[in-house]
């Protein structure tokens, strides 16, 4: 569990200033900063460590206008900065280079630089953002990421600018009110500007220069100055699905020498959904990612019911997907599972391969997997425990929130202070207000699943279906031998595969048997044996020796 450092100039035993915090933090360190303003310029160089608000965001300022430095300035590493308000003057609010930078529920603003820039090689995840002044707004040089449901505003000059090669995908956010442009690409920039809202700029909606190659797709630039959108000579990229109206003749200027494709939105349409507050229309659909998806998923060995049963969820999901298109109507849906059955029977991994396909379907914008367990959702006060589930099911949004040996909640430690029960009342709520945008899995021993789901009167009503994962059965079980001795450079001896069947059939199959874990566990022992069987022959072994189980490795394994 990450380390977590308190700050508060007012609380005693917090820690007065970050930088006080900074200098005792390990790696993945969480700071928690108690509401207020710290005029503090911070430098994280190589660190991985979390700035984290401790009250709702933007309770938190770092104010650097009066530093000749960013107020948070990275080089390499990875960084998180969740809740807070941060101000530059003369140099970015903040600056990445080389570093893997999360800005979430942030407010960022400088009076003569940039209020977000990264730079040689970094990569940018930043969500519901907010940029509210500054000579540009965000810069990406150099280096990739994306920028999700954000908001430029009220920038002097360009609002962002992507160069030197970058490749961000800048997705449903809005860019307003910039002094030049909404959004200047040049030095062979290739970012994706996805469902965008850019708008009242001084001159063109979007620029493009320089050997670029933007890829624009389902945006709206209206309102400007300038041409809606401009390429420059030597630019390619693609406009399309793009309503461009509002602005200075041509719409769309395409310099000579320049080569875009352009398809754009149809004229008698409505101007799209788009921007930081859009959520209607979610991803397309990867239908080449989703047969992928799903031929791994076949791949898996055993497990017949449970493939049967996340084959009719997509398809369930799919069909919604293409009724929603058409027009029909579309009754509430979701996406949370419950997972029941032994350990290493799978429930992770195909846990993972739902959220991809959730992503692949367009259902979620992300198929990013966070797995925890109770002590990542249990404090140990009155109020903690709300406060840990509500922070870590806002880290899954967009993805899959994986709840392992989830019956553990609705367990009472012995004690009267077990806060269990608050995390249940809180997850219930959350994957209320946030359907659309996670799937929560639930996982454990199938009797103790069914207490869980009793724990609150509306948690089972949050759940789409329960996946039963039946234990392997002994020729599956050497199945996932072998693949696991294949995947590792070994091979079983001839007849080895009937003395396995033969020993996992005589296996005890308590609530505890380990299933693939088993099968590991075995095939480490006969490696081992099979270490001392070579080590005694008293001459360098062959390739072949070096490869081969033998069953003197099964019986020394097992003995």
């Amino acid at each position: 569990m990450a380390r977590t450092l308190t700050v508060s100039a007012e609380r005693a035993g917090a820690y007065p200033t970050i930088r006080d915090a900074l200098e005792i933090a390990s790696d993945g360190t969480v700071i928690s900063i108690e509401p207020g303003t710290y005029t503090e310029s911070l430098r994280l160089s190589g660190r991985r460590v979390s700035l984290v608000a401790a009250k709702e965001p933007g309770s938190v300022t770092i104010d650097a206008g009066d530093a000749y430095a960013p107020a948070v300035a990275c080089e390499g590493g990875e960084v998180t900065l969740s809740g807070l308000v941060l101000k530059g003057a003369d140099y970015p609010a903040v600056n990445a280079a080389g570093t893997r930078l999360t800005i979430e529920k942030c407010e960022a603003s400088a009076r003569y630089a940039a209020a977000i820039t990264v730079t040689d090689g970094a990569t940018l995840a930043a969500t519901d953002v907010k940029v509210t002044g500054g000579q540009y707004g965000i810069i990406v040089e150099d280096a990739g990421g994306l920028i999700d449901k954000c908001e430029v505003r009220d920038t002097a000059d360009d609002g962002v600018i992507v160069r030197l090669g970058a490749n961000p995908t800048i997705r449903n956010s809005t860019i307003a009110g910039c002094g030049f442009r909404g959004i200047y690409v040049y030095q062979a920039g290739r970012p994706t500007i996805e469902r965008c809202d850019i708008s009242g700029t001084g001159d063109a909606g979007i620029s493009v220069a320089h050997q670029s190659a933007p890829t624009i797709v389902d945006s709206w630039v209206h309102d400007t100055q300038g041409s809606g959108i401009t390429f420059g000579r030597g630019c390619g990229g693609s406009v399309e699905g793009t309503r461009v109206e509002g602005t200075a003749t041509p719409s769309i200027f395409v310099e000579e020498g320049a080569h875009p494709t352009i398809r754009e939105a149809d004229d008698g349409g409505l101007a799209p959904k788009v921007g930081a507050g859009a959520v209607e229309g979610g991803n397309r659909q990867d239908t080449a990612k989703m047969e992928k998806l799903l031929a791994e998923l076949d791949t898996m060995i055993g497990l017949a019911g449970v493939k049967a049963e996340v084959r009719a969820l997509i398809d369930e999901i799919q069909v919604n997907e293409w009724r929603r298109t058409a027009g029909l109507a579309v009754g509430a849906a979701s996406n949370h599972l419950v997972f029941t059955g032994a350990p290493g029977t799978g429930k992770t991994t195909v846990a993972r391969l739902y959220g991809q396909l959730l992503k692949a379907l367009g259902v979620l914008p992300g198929g990013d997997f966070k797995e925890v367990s109770r002590r990542d959702l249990v404090g140990q006060y009155i109020g903690h425990t709300a406060e840990k589930t509500t922070s870590v099911f806002e880290q899954a949004l967009g993805g899959v929130l994986f709840i392992d040996e989830a019956y553990t909640l609705s367990r009472s430690a012995g004690t009267s202070a077990d806060f269990g029960q608050e995390a249940i009342d809180t997850l219930v709520k959350l994957m209320e207000d946030h359907r659309d945008q996670v799937a929560v899995i639930v996982a454990g021993y199938t009797a103790d699943m069914a207490n869980f789901l009793d724990a609150n009167a509306g948690l089972a009503s949050r759940f789409a279906k329960t996946l039963e994962f039946e234990n392997y059965s002994p020729d599956e079980l050497v199945l996932i031998v072998q693949r696991i001795a294949r995947n590792d450079d070994y091979l079983l001896a001839p007849g080895l595969d009937e003395a396995l069947v033969e020993w996992f059939a005589q296996i005890e199959r308590d609530q505890n048997f380990g299933n693939a874990r088993e099968a590991r566990k075995l095939l480490e022992g006969m490696r081992k044996a099979q270490s001392g069987r070579l080590r005694a022959l008293g001459r360098m072994p062959s390739r072949d020796d070096l490869r081969t189980l033998v069953l003197d490795d099964l019986l020394a394994a097992t003995r």
